[in-house]
This record gives structure tokens, sequence and C-alpha cells, in this order.
């Protein structure tokens, strides 16, 4: 069975969302990301990979003198997981209620929302 990884904190899921965007990366990569779009000192972005990597939500590869980190799992899952958590949590384990709760919250596009009548739909014939 495999071993559930962590819940990243926010700060671990910019860095994961960097990860995914750009592959496989240095912590220079990463970091020149990250301060692309706001201050951060690279011995912090540092020091967060070098725990992420303990539990496990990135990989090292150390062959190299400038080591190169890689997300464990693609950002689906991840995303997966984080809304599983959201609807146990905060809506009492209802699809229905985190979507209205998420809809009023937020505008949907004529885009999202047509993606999300296609889902539904699609769920609905699996079911059948």
């Amino acid at each position: 069975m495999e071993k559930a990884l962590p819940k990243p904190t926010d700060a671990e899921l910019e860095i994961l969302t960097v990860l995914w965007s750009i592959g496989p990366a240095t912590v220079r990569d990463v970091h020149n990301v990250i301060t692309a779009r706001r201050a951060a000192q690279y011995s912090t972005v540092l020091k967060f990979m070098q725990i992420m990597a303990g539990k496990g939500l990135v990989r090292r590869d150390e062959t190299e003198r400038a080591h190169v980190y890689e997300a464990t799992k693609p950002s689906e899952w991840t995303r997966k997981q984080l809304a599983g958590d959201l609807v146990e949590r905060a809506f009492s384990g209802s699809a229905k209620a985190l979507l209205i709760g998420a809809l009023s919250a937020r505008k949907a596009s004529k885009e999202e929302l047509a993606e999300m009548r296609k889902l539904l739909d699609d769920y609905r014939k699996e079911d059948k």
C-alpha cells in the first residue's frame, strides 16, 4: 500500500506549482520563478525544498553538484487530495456544498461553467 503524503503547506504548494510548471529544477530555478512574483530568500526556498524532500513531496537527484528536485506526484493527484480534504473538513463531506461555496465565492466564466456541465454529464453517464 502506498504511503500517504502529508498535505503541502501554502509555501510548499507554491514550490510544487513551480515544479509542475517548469519540470525538474534546481533550487535556484525555483527561487528565480518565485522572486519574479514576490520577494523570497534563496535560503528559505532551499530549506522548504529540503523539508519537502524529507516529507516525500519532492524527490531530489543528488548526482550533480546542483541538486535537481521534482514533484513526486502530478498536480492533478495533489489537487484531488486537497479538494477531498477540504470537502471533509469545511463542507461536512458534501461535494454539493463545496460547489455552491466555490461558485458563490467567485463568479465562474462561461467556459468554466460549460466544462463543469460536461464533467457532471460525464459523471452521470458513468453512474448508469
